[in-house]
């Protein structure tokens, strides 16, 4: 069983796919590891790491992914990494599969297993899979510290013999895992920390964290969860009385941050061109959204922005990448505990359980075809 991890081939990406550590534990399981050259170096892992845990280090692309069984990457592969690809190996990364119809054909003509790590289902035994989770909780702790760095100004309030400097005031929009740990990161910092989403049982965990919800809480607020634990599509006639709400809100604070996504979807547009021009002079908003589209009308992918009435609007792209050693390492973990569901413990080879609630989720294309029921061809 081979294991091929190459470098990220996007320019944006600092993350790598294995870490040191899963290295030991891959070839403890029976596997023969190659990292690429340089592949952990934006995340600050040197080749001589990787070497020191067993792994053979491949100058180029070509030579690391030569006769691999399994290819780990975080991002989709490229036509270039596709095509030194064996056909039937499996390959498992972020795939970000939705509107990329001409990627999913190129998987499948390749003849590779594509596995998507983020369509992970969120059960129990799958947690430690979970790389959403693992992704947008460093995500949201890091909006703060860059929205705190832009603010420019102290977060908590201190009292001084020169005078006493107030406690800046922070509004966090989106109360999934990013929202969550940029209120307890907030809250520690010592800002004033208001939140809102659309799910009803979130309340009850902002205020858990010592902060206040903020939302219209009618009868559609009160069933606007999907099974699956996602926001849902709002009804345009509470999405009209949510964002008076928020609009009159937004206008006092310090700090915004938006992580409001829908699965499959652009992003929802929380924040107005009016909202922006409401907010007072030096204030920020973090877009954590903008890769898709972002919660911002203003807000522009890799940039940030200053509004004619002084706002900065946030827009970096992959924001966990910020924290790139951190996220590896926790990415990595993620991939190994999936791999581990397809070795075979005695014969040491891969062997996938193809009727695998794992594996049936996530598997996105097999035997040439694309398998996956919400990329097949509609009837």
């Amino acid at each position: 069983m081979r294991i091929a991890v190459p470098a990220e081939t996007e320019a944006q990406e600092t993350r790598v796919a294995a870490s040191p550590e899963t290295v030991k534990k891959y070839i403890a399981l029976g596997a023969q590891v190659t990292v690429q050259s340089g592949a952990g170096k934006a995340a600050g892992v040197t080749d001589a790491e990787y070497s020191a845990a067993g792994a053979t280090i491949a100058a180029n692309a070509k030579d690391a992914l030569a006769e691999a069984d399994l290819v780990l990457t975080v991002r989709r592969p490229s036509t270039a990494i596709l095509s030194a690809i064996k056909r039937g190996a499996h390959v498992i990364s972020i795939m970000d599969p939705y509107g990329q119809e001409a990627a999913l054909n190129a998987m499948a003509t390749a003849g590779v297993n594509a596995f998507a790590m983020e369509f992970m289902p969120r059960i129990t035994r799958a947690q430690v899979m979970d790389v959403l989770s693992s992704q947008a909780n460093l995500a949201g702790y890091r909006a703060v510290i860059d929205g705190a760095a832009e603010y420019g100004r102290a977060l908590p309030m201190m009292m001084t013999a020169a005078g006493t400097v107030p406690a800046a005031r922070m509004f966090i929009m989106g109360v999934g895992v990013a929202g969550l740990q940029a209120i307890a990161t907030a809250r520690r910092l010592g800002a004033i920390v208001t939140a809102t989403d659309v799910r009803p049982a979130t309340k009850e965990q902002v205020e858990s964290l010592g902060a206040k919800f903020i939302a219209v809480e009618d009868e559609e607020f009160k069933q606007a969860e999907t099974s699956g634990g996602y926001a849902k599509e709002m009804s345009d006639a509470y999405k009209a009385k949510q964002a008076a709400l928020v609009a009159s809100h937004i206008a006092k604070q310090d700090i915004v941050i938006t992580t409001a996504l829908i699965p499959g979807r652009p992003a929802p547009k929380l924040i107005t061109a009016d909202m922006v021009r409401s907010m007072r002079a030096g204030s920020v908003i973090v877009d954590l959204a903008v890769e898709r589209g972002g919660n911002c009308e203003l807000a522009k992918p890799g940039e940030t922005a200053i509004t004619e009435n002084g706002v900065h609007i946030v827009g970096h792209l992959n924001v966990p990448g910020r924290l790139a050693a951190t996220a590896s390492s926790l990415y990595a973990k993620n991939l190994l505990a999936f791999v581990e569901t397809m070795i075979d413990k005695e014969t040491k080879k891969l062997s996938p359980k193809w009727d695998d609630e794992l594996v049936k989720a996530t598997l996105l294309t097999k035997d040439g075809a694309i398998v996956h029921p919400n990329f097949l061809p509609k009837q």
